[in-house]
């Protein structure tokens, strides 16, 4: 895994969805200084102890928080009600950023079910 791959990945996209995303980055870097960045399953991903904690991807008409758990957003459902999910991939416009305190508690969330 190397940051370069999601460069390029975040590269590839068209505007506005490349600028959404790469704030994405920037609010999950914020709570994972020192996470493993690359590609898994063919998206952007962080890796704490080798363990995939969150991702992002982008496609046709939304792009994704990925939190690689089916657990995570069912614990924070009352807070995502306004967004479109799976039960593994909160989905958001292109150009409407998730707000940071959103991406935190994700990424808390998903660290918690690992015990970390």
């Amino acid at each position: 895994m190397t940051v370069d791959e999601v460069d390029a990945y975040l590269a590839a996209l068209e505007e506005p969805g490349r600028t959404t995303l790469e704030a994405l980055r920037r609010s999950i870097r914020a709570v994972l200084p020192h996470a493993e960045e690359g590609i898994s399953y063919g998206v952007p991903a962080f890796r704490v102890e080798g363990k995939v904690v969150a991702g992002f991807a982008a496609f046709t008409h939304h792009l994704a928080y990925l939190p690689h758990s089916g657990e995570v957003l069912p614990t924070l459902a009352d807070r995502l009600t306004s967004y479109e999910r799976t039960k593994s991939s909160l989905h958001f416009p292109a150009d409407a950023p998730l707000p940071d305190e959103l991406v935190r508690s994700l990424v808390e969330a998903k660290l918690d079910i690992l015990g970390r």
